[in-house]
C-alpha cells in the first residue's frame, strides 16, 4: 500500500493514544476519559485508512471530515486530561503538536480537493 503522509501521521498518533490509554488505566486509574480518547484518537486513523476506498471525491472528503471531527474531539479529551493533571504539560504539548499536524494536513487535503472540484 502506498501510504500517504496523513495515513502515516494518523497511524503513529493512534499508536501513541493506545500507549496513553494503557498508562492512564494502569498508572492513573483513569477509566472514563481514557476510553473516550482511545476511541476518538484511534478513529482518526481508521477514517483516513478507509478514505482511499471512497466511492467518489465527495465521499472521500466526507471520510476525511469525519477524521477531522474525531481529531477535534481528541483535542478536547487531551485538554481535559491536561487540565485535570492526568498528563503533564510536556505530554500534552507533544500529543497536541502531533494532533495539530494531523488536523492541518487533513484540512489542506480537504481544501485542495474542494478547490479541484471547483475547477471542473
Amino acid at each position: 500500500m502506498n501510504e500517504s503522509v496523513i495515513y502515516i501521521l494518523s497511524k503513529k498518533f493512534a499508536l501513541r493514544i493506545i500507549k496513553l490509554f494503557e498508562y492512564l488505566r494502569e498508572e492513573k486509574k483513569e477509566y472514563v476519559i481514557s476510553k473516550q480518547i482511545y476511541r476518538s484518537g484511534t478513529s482518526i486513523g481508521a477514517n483516513v485508512a478507509e478514505s482511499p476506498f471512497a466511492q467518489s471525491d465527495a465521499d472521500y472528503i466526507h471520510k476525511l471530515r469525519i477524521a477531522l471531527q474525531e481529531a477535534n474531539e481528541t483535542r478536547y479529551w487531551l485538554e481535559l486530561l491536561h487540565e485535570s493533571d492526568k498528563i503533564t504539560e510536556n505530554e500534552f504539548n507533544s500529543l497536541n503538536n502531533d494532533l495539530s499536524a494531523i488536523i492541518g494536513t487533513t484540512v489542506n487535503i480537504i481544501n485542495k480537493l474542494i478547490h479541484k472540484e471547483g475547477e471542473r
